[in-house]
């Protein structure tokens, strides 16, 4: 597919991607005798080691965000003592539990997943459709999550991660991480509406940019190669709509330069060293 130059790159606003919630609320301890509750670090401590709600999604037991909650209710306790104040700083030495238990930051996983129709991109479904974390459930003993979302009926690349960092620099527009699709129209796509879609394109009120659009060669007019960096749902389906047409098939064959290389709709790999620092260097 021939890039298209001319198109702009990296304003568009994606959505924001974060693990599931824990299935429980968290519920505010009762006090015990034993348990002091700390709200500060030393003065001599403040400065060093990391925030304690990332220390805990870096865990793989929540995002930063559901933490902050946990902290605030009393899930947390550093070094046996209670800790509730938000921004408390955790060092190398401290011991950390949650609900009791020890934590410790997890091994960092990347895992590529070539999916499959009919599976939806979610941790869990209360109406027991099929997800994508059946396919990877032996890929890794640590809470993994994926990295953006591909509908139900899109087939493609997808990637799982408990890097959190990595998986908010990879779903933001502004990094233009590139995405390349194939797309099966309903029937030939007109030269003028190619044409169309290589211009302005304006969906509910938004600017799509389309960094390249094009035939696939060898392939019947209806076999379209499409190329961008937005992270809004079922946006291709509906940039097609958009000039009047149906997309029959949609299949993810680029996702931040990973392929499907030697990888076959169902099955799942590990990234390598160089295709994780590939990734980071983006």
């Amino acid at each position: 597919m021939k890039s298209n130059k001319n198109s702009s790159r990296g304003r568009q606003e994606g959505k924001k991607q974060t693990p599931l919630s824990r299935k429980r609320k968290p519920q505010a301890r009762k006090s015990s005798p034993k348990t002091t509750v700390s709200t500060t670090n030393s003065s001599t401590t403040a400065s060093t080691g990391i925030r304690l709600n990332k220390y805990i999604a870096n865990s793989g037991v929540c995002s930063r965000r559901e933490a902050d909650t946990y902290i605030e209710h009393g899930s947390v306790e550093v070094n046996g003592k209670l800790v509730t104040e938000m921004g408390y700083k955790v060092q190398p030495d401290d011991i950390i539990r949650f609900d009791g238990t020890s934590i410790s930051p997890e091994e960092k996983r990347y895992i590529l997943l070539n999916k499959p129709k009919n599976y939806i991109t979610t941790m869990e479904d209360d109406r027991g459709r099929k997800t994508v974390m059946e396919l990877i459930a032996n890929a890794s003993k640590e809470r993994i999550y994926p990295v953006g979302r591909l509908d139900r009926n899109t087939t493609g690349l997808l990637l799982f991660t408990n890097d959190g960092d990595l998986a908010k620099k990879l779903t933001h527009p502004k990094h233009n991480v590139r995405k390349l699709y194939h797309a099966s129209l309903d029937r030939k796509l007109d030269l003028k509406d190619l044409e169309k879609l290589r211009g302005d394109v304006i969906i509910e009120g938004r600017k799509v940019f389309i960094d390249a659009v094009s035939y696939v060669d060898g392939e019947p007019k209806s076999e379209i190669g499409i190329e961008i960096h937005s992270g809004r749902n079922r946006i291709v389906r509906k940039i097609f709509e958009h000039v009047g047409y149906k997309v029959n098939k949609l299949d993810r064959v680029v996702f931040a330069e990973l392929t499907k290389k030697n990888l076959p709709r169902g099955r799942w790999r590990p990234l390598t060293n160089q295709e994780v620092n590939n990734l980071k260097m983006l």
